[in-house]
């Protein structure tokens, strides 16, 4: 039997690795946890979430709530695990972090066909194999993809940009008197997140504080190039005093009970696990220093005496040039025993980054049984995502990115149309292909 090397047990590698036992296939499954664990990890386990705990926007309206979707529908084991270890979050899909990593992990280790083995990869392996090792793949491993990269271009490309860490508060440290419960404008139970409402005067405060604080520096090697859908909460306040209220300080939606008015920024805080005695500080990701993160953040209402679980933090996040390197079946151009699959490929997210290992896992299986599948519709979530990967349409620098309705196939229609109405087609004419096209290769 055909045995498939799976290097890495994040989100992807957990992905690819199920996809395939089920599917018959005989895996071995390689992550160097616990012994040998990257500076952004912080347990033993599979599937470990070292950012936030929220897999965004459940609703298919938006087009990462299209992609669960379709994820649910095709048996993805990720969308398993978050449905079985959800938390309140509006309308927000979010898990309980601990017990997320602990149902893949031992989902992994029920499957008679993967064989775990905890090893450092330190060159690319012999035999068909699924590259998964993340953002933060970092040494001998990098250097042998970069130079199998500069062997397939006229130059080398040193792709990377900054992921970052949003702070953790434990529950009994916040006044309760001031931070209020509330999802904006009411989704789900109405009361899934908790805001730290803001006066102009105590806002002007925050981003003095902020623009002025101490920040960790980067590296001399290192050229700091942020996702823009993930920018640390200083350089959002550099770019302007009303940035952050307009981002993820922004009040709409939200009533202070105190006043009965809108405030005029918030914080909102999302649950950490099911029993809210941990809360996450939403979009607040950052490079301050962390003594400086415990000032300025006391600063704002209710959060004067906040104990600190974890610290915001900003991590090299790698990648490789995937529209050049990959072929359409996501193989290597020159070799199509090697798949790469998450994050490494360029696409941004803990969805998008399981949905790739689907993907992937799908390509890896018809190889391995000399069938033909036929690419997702481009209309559909997992053929926006290759459409991402391959580069198709793209106008500037390959960089990550989320899955977003720009990625799709444009509606067919000449009719502008608002733009509720407009997600609402794109998202009806999704799930429609999608259903359509899995019915023909399931």
């Amino acid at each position: 039997m055909t045995q498939v090397q799976v290097v890495g047990a994040g989100l992807a590698g957990c992905e690819v690795a199920l996809q395939l036992a089920r599917r018959g296939l005989s895996v071995k499954l390689i992550e160097m946890k616990p012994k040998n664990a990257s500076p952004a990890s912080s347990c033993g386990l599979f599937g470990e979430l070292v950012c936030s705990n929220s897999l965004r926007s459940a609703n298919p309206e938006n087009a990462i709530g299209e992609l669960k979707r379709e994820m649910a529908f095709a048996g993805s084991a990720v969308m398993e695990a978050a449905y079985a270890t959800a938390v309140p979050a509006g309308d927000a899909l979010a898990v309980d972090r601990e017990r997320f990593a602990q149902w893949l992990t031992d989902a992994v280790h029920a499957e008679s066909n993967i064989e775990c083995c905890e090893s450092v990869v330190e060159a690319i392996p012999e035999g068909l194999t699924v590259i998964c090792t993340g953002p933060l793949t970092e040494g001998p491993l990098a250097q042998a993809i970069a130079d199998r990269a500069s062997a397939l271009q006229s130059t080398q490309q040193n792709l990377y940009f900054y992921d970052a860490i949003a702070p953790i508060i434990q529950s009994d440290s916040i006044d309760w008197q001031v931070v209020f419960r509330q999802s904006r404008y009411d989704k789900g139970d109405g009361a899934d997140y908790a805001n730290i409402p803001l006066t102009y005067e105590e806002y002007s405060a925050f981003v003095e504080a902020v623009n002025e604080g101490e920040k960790v520096t980067p590296h001399g090697f290192e050229d700091a190039r942020y996702f823009e859908g993930c920018l640390p909460i200083e350089v959002m306040a550099s770019r302007g005093f009303d940035t952050l209220s307009h981002g993820p300080m922004k009040p709409v939606g939200l009533i202070d009970p105190r006043t009965g008015r809108r405030p005029y920024a918030v914080v909102q805080l999302r649950m950490e696990n099911r029993e809210a005695t941990a809360w996450n500080m939403v979009g607040f990701q950052t490079r301050l220093k962390y003594p400086e993160q415990k000032r300025i953040f006391r600063m704002l209402p209710g959060l004067q005496n906040a104990e600190f679980l974890r610290f915001g933090s900003v991590h090299r996040n790698t990648y490789i040039h995937a529209p050049s390197l990959l072929t359409p079946d996501l193989h290597w151009r020159d070799d199509p025993s090697l798949y790469f699959a998450g994050q490494i490929t360029g696409v941004e997210g803990y969805v998008e980054s399981a949905a790739c290992g689907l993907l992937v896992a799908w390509y890896v299986w018809a190889a391995v049984n000399q069938k033909t599948i036929d690419p997702p519709p481009p209309t559909t979530a997992f053929g926006a995502l290759k459409r991402h990967l391959s580069g198709d349409g793209l106008n500037c620098a390959y960089c990550p990115s989320n899955v977003n309705w720009s990625l799709f196939a444009p509606l067919d229609t000449v009719q502008k149309l608002p733009k509720s109405v407009k997600k609402m087609r794109y998202a009806e004419r999704a799930w429609r292909d999608f259903q359509g096209w899995w019915s023909s290769f399931a």
